[in-house]
């Protein structure tokens, strides 16, 4: 029985030829969030990045920023506009000032959505 890290071999053309193969990937789009924390990790963090990469675990990982991000983006946008009385009725009252305050509250909760998980 081979251990568990043995290399296997393939003969082709009289050369041998190592059996290598990435793990298996989770499916998923990374998104806007992912794609943000990949180019952090590229930048500022490359032995971390190396390291998630040669260990196959870089993918889940994005994949697991980009499903916590979209879930605070909608928790934070959701209480600002509470919080400030951005609603409906002001939407069908005044549509010009619920887009400014709607396009406000979403730059906020990006700017803390950065600095918590994407920064970091």
């Amino acid at each position: 029985m081979a251990p568990e890290h043995a290399i296997t071999y393939t003969e082709v053309n009289g050369y041998f030829i190592p059996d290598l193969a990435l793990p298996e990937q989770p499916e998923g789009d990374i998104g806007k969030y992912g794609r943000a924390q990949l180019a952090y990790l590229r930048e500022h963090k490359s032995v971390l990045h190396m390291h998630m990469m040669t260990q196959g675990t870089l993918w889940e990982h994005l994949l697991e920023i980009q499903r916590t991000a979209t879930e605070r983006m909608e928790l934070l946008t959701a209480q600002m506009m509470a919080a400030q009385g951005v609603t409906e009725d002001l939407k069908s009252r005044n549509q010009l000032l619920w887009v400014g305050k709607v396009s406000n509250i979403r730059a906020c909760a990006e700017e803390i959505i950065r600095e918590e998980l994407i920064n970091t």
